[in-house]
């Protein structure tokens, strides 16, 4: 039956290699990338992709998101406060300061209509499907 086993995938996958020793040899340094950008959900709504991205603690200013050719980039920027910076006094200081960026394929996209909408942490983006042209049907006369 199932006994107490603990389940542990083994793939001999290179790039989970990578993944988890950089994860090891730079974690607490802000490196986990989905713990600094936070999650993103992708939905298929027939025709249209929904976009889902968790972007705590950003402001509508600090987020970009670009396109170059087939490759959608979102960018933010947390902007270190220097002005009083030498003056406060910290005794535990956690909150960071950086850039994330993630870029994403848009291959199948109609790039002039995407929409963005950014609340509450959360930017939405609406990624409407470029429609199939199917080639009209025709018979072929026999000579």
């Amino acid at each position: 039956m199932f006994d107490l086993m603990p389940f542990d995938r083994r793939d001999n996958d290179m790039f989970q290699y990578f993944d988890t020793l950089s994860r090891n040899l730079f974690n607490g340094f802000g490196s986990d990338f989905y713990s600094n950008f936070g999650r993103t959900d992708i939905v298929d709504n027939g025709d249209a992709y929904e976009l889902t991205a968790d972007l705590p603690g950003f402001k509508k200013e600090d987020i970009s998101i670009d396109l170059n050719g087939d490759c959608l980039t979102i960018s933010a920027e947390h902007k270190e406060e220097s002005n009083d910076e030498k003056e406060k006094n910290y005794i535990r200081r956690e909150r960071r300061y950086g850039s994330v960026k993630r870029s994403f394929d848009i291959s199948g996209i109609r790039a002039d209509e995407i929409a963005a909408q950014y609340t509450d942490g959360v930017l939405h983006l609406t990624l409407p499907k470029k429609t199939e042209e199917v080639p009209a049907s025709r018979r072929i006369e026999i000579h």
